[in-house]
């Protein structure tokens, strides 16, 4: 039964995390324009607001924040408003001109890995399904008659799980092919994560 439990857990995070969605756009992109310890600083971030979201839950204060719709709805509020934030960016830099985009890439010597860290915490804990999300799981797996290592197990394995999926994503598109392909279509990529964030927003602040 705990196996059962267990695999049913690591099932529905593992299709939570691999399909697509904003956290997953951002590293393709991150990966494809600046390569692979960018992407990887990104989703280390985004692995980091899941893990906070699973202690909270374990904790019990996440269904706390769930019960009460002000703390839901200040959360949702801040974390559409700033995926906006980042289609708004996106998109601006849709509308650079090649040479400036050129210019721009030459002139960052180091990688911004903590403002690309920080974004994709934000973008995880600005994520009120990440709470209903992980309140799902929990049920799913952990009862009041579970053993006691069953919450380390849910926790840690879904943490692996986390890092095999996003870190696959940094490495699978930071590739010399698809580096190759975002500069060919740097605007139309950009235009499209434009709108993956600005739709993810605007759920979010209507939600």
């Amino acid at each position: 039964m705990i196996a059962s439990q267990l695999a049913l857990v690591y099932g529905t995070y593992l299709i939570a995390t691999a399909s697509p969605g904003p956290s997953n756009m951002a590293i393709m992109a991150t990966a494809m324009r600046d390569g692979r310890l960018p992407a990887l600083a990104l989703a280390a971030g985004v692995i980091t607001g899941s893990l906070l979201w699973a202690v909270l839950t374990a904790t019990g204060l996440s269904a706390v924040l769930a019960a009460y719709a002000q703390a839901l709805f200040v959360i949702k509020i801040a974390g559409g408003f700033y995926l906006l934030y980042l289609a708004f960016r996106a998109g601006r830099s849709a509308l650079k001109p090649a040479s400036d985009f050129a210019r721009t890439n030459t002139r960052r010597a180091t990688p911004p890995y903590r403002a690309l860290y920080r974004q994709g915490l934000l973008m995880h804990i600005g994520n009120p399904k990440a709470i209903l999300s992980w309140i799902a799981i929990m049920s799913l797996g952990f009862r009041e008659d579970a053993p006691a290592g069953m919450l380390p197990a849910i926790i840690g394995g879904c943490a692996i799980l986390g890092i095999i999926v996003f870190g696959s994503y940094a490495l699978l598109f930071s590739t010399a092919s698809m580096i190759a392909l975002y500069t060919r279509l740097r605007r139309w990529i950009e235009s499209v994560l434009s709108a993956v964030f600005a739709v993810a927003g605007l759920k979010l602040l209507v939600w």
